[in-house]
């Protein structure tokens, strides 16, 4: 961890944030916990496949690491993942996900750039707008914690992908993880 709020001790996580600023954060977490596993178009897994590639383009670590994580507990392979970071085009995703992944990297890489066009790729694979909305949150939601992290200072995953084991991968799939995780380290929500 980078030493940047003092309040924070050398080995503080996600949850260390969450203990220390819980007023602040409540509001986020429900959220955060709407936008991953409310109702939508988009699957539990794709809404985490989104999280973790939007994490890497932000070169975010944490949360890059943490929702490959949540994204293998959903059946997602954590290869694709990365594949997808070392080339976007050649990456074996469903041809019909690719343009929602290629809107949220735009978005997150070059904002004030989105396009009809963007839109329209997303609508011409079968997609309706509502799905693109979700897809919009997911991203919103992951620059915003990206920074988060990035800007308290957190940095360590204690695990890797393949290291998580099937009791704590079950864990990530429930419907309530992110108020659950909330709630555990003392946000009221």
């Amino acid at each position: 961890m980078k030493r940047l709020f003092p309040s924070l001790s050398e080995d503080a996580t996600l949850g260390s944030v969450f203990s220390t600023f819980p007023d602040k954060l409540a509001p986020w977490c429900e959220y955060e916990s709407l936008v991953m596993r409310g109702e939508s178009e988009l699957s539990f897994s794709e809404r985490e496949l989104i999280a973790a590639y939007v994490s890497g383009l932000n070169s975010c670590s944490y949360c890059h690491g943490a929702h490959t994580i949540f994204a293998r507990a959903y059946g997602i392979d954590p290869e694709l993942i990365e594949a997808l970071m070392e080339n976007f085009h050649s990456a074996p995703v469903d041809q019909r996900f690719k343009p929602i992944l290629a809107y949220v990297s735009k978005l997150t890489l070059s904002p004030p750039h989105m396009t009809e066009e963007d839109a329209q790729a997303v609508y011409d694979a079968g997609w309706s707008e509502d799905a693109l909305f979700d897809a919009v949150q997911v991203c919103g939601v992951f620059n915003l914690v990206n920074r988060l992290v990035e800007g308290t200072g957190i940095s360590r995953v204690s695990k890797k992908p393949s290291e998580v084991d099937e009791k704590s991968l079950a864990e990530f799939r429930s419907e309530t993880f992110y108020t659950d995780f909330g709630r555990a380290n003392g946000l009221d929500v």
